[in-house]
This record gives C-alpha cells, sequence and structure tokens, in this order.
C-alpha cells in the first residue's frame, strides 16, 4: 500500500488587537478558577480583509490548577465593507510561574517566554468571506497590560 503525505502550507491571514478591561474572577469550578475578560474594543487588518472589533466581545478562561489557562473569546469582527463575522477562539496560555507571574502584574515580558496559540473558528455569511467558514486557522498571542495581540494564520 502505497501512502501519500499532504504537506501543510499556512498563510499570514490578520493581526487582531483588542483593549480589555481587567479580568473579572468568577470563582473556583470543577476545572479551576474562573474569570471572564470584557473585550472593550479594537481593530483587525491583513491582506484580505480588515476592519474592527465593536465592543460587547468577551474572554472566558479557566484557570486550571497545572497552571494552565484555558481560553474561549467571543466576539465580532466588522469589515472595512460592512460585513459582521462571528469568532470563537480557543485555546491555552502557560508558561513558566514567574514568567506568568511578571505578564500578571503587567511587566513586559517577551511572547516568545510563554505559550499562547488558539484554534479560531469564524461564522461569515455567504459571499465575499464565506471561505473563512470553510478553512482551519490558528492564532498566536501576546498579553499586554490593558490589551491583546493576536496574528491569525490560515492554514491549507
Amino acid at each position: 500500500m502505497m501512502t501519500t503525505s499532504v504537506q501543510i502550507q499556512h498563510a499570514f491571514l490578520f493581526r487582531v488587537g483588542v483593549a480589555v478591561a481587567p479580568a473579572v474572577e468568577l470563582g473556583a469550578g470543577p476545572n479551576g478558577m474562573r474569570r471572564m475578560v470584557p473585550i472593550l474594543a479594537g481593530s483587525f487588518e491583513g491582506p484580505r480583509m480588515k476592519g474592527v472589533i465593536p465592543a460587547g466581545g468577551v474572554d472566558w478562561q479557566i484557570i486550571r490548577p497545572d497552571g494552565v489557562t484555558e481560553i474561549e473569546a467571543h466576539y465580532t469582527l466588522e469589515t472595512d465593507d460592512g460585513v459582521i463575522i462571528r469568532v470563537v477562539n480557543r485555546g491555552y496560555r502557560h508558561g513558566p510561574p514567574e514568567v506568568m507571574r511578571r505578564l500578571a502584574q503587567g511587566d513586559p515580558v517577551d511572547p516568545s517566554e510563554y505559550y499562547f496559540r488558539a484554534a479560531p473558528t469564524f461564522e461569515a455569511p455567504g459571499g465575499r468571506y464565506e471561505w473563512l467558514n470553510q478553512h482551519l486557522f490558528v492564532s498566536t498571542g501576546r498579553r499586554l497590560i490593558n490589551s491583546v495581540q493576536l496574528d491569525f494564520y490560515q492554514i491549507f
């Protein structure tokens, strides 16, 4: 039997920058400490699309006993041509305890010192952005004191 492997390729989709409010602690749950981080507003821009991120999104988080933060961010993109696209971005952020302490205090931390990756899914209407519903994507993140920066990549 002959097997053929498919080479995975990726392309930069866009960069997101969002302002966030301080985390709201929701108490302990069976999987760890629960909290939410309100997404205040932001923007995104890349070679194929750009626009704004309206206020109203939320990053739901669970900080597990092993120190890993599970993230599940829900927000919308509004493209510069007026199309509304729903985003759910699920992933993980973790690193050495000292690095995560510095990050929590708002100190500048190089993103190479911690892991911040997620797998976004999109819900776009038919038309110009329908292709977002048909592909896999990954994002890499950087947490700043009052904002988050994410780079999104399309997987081929």
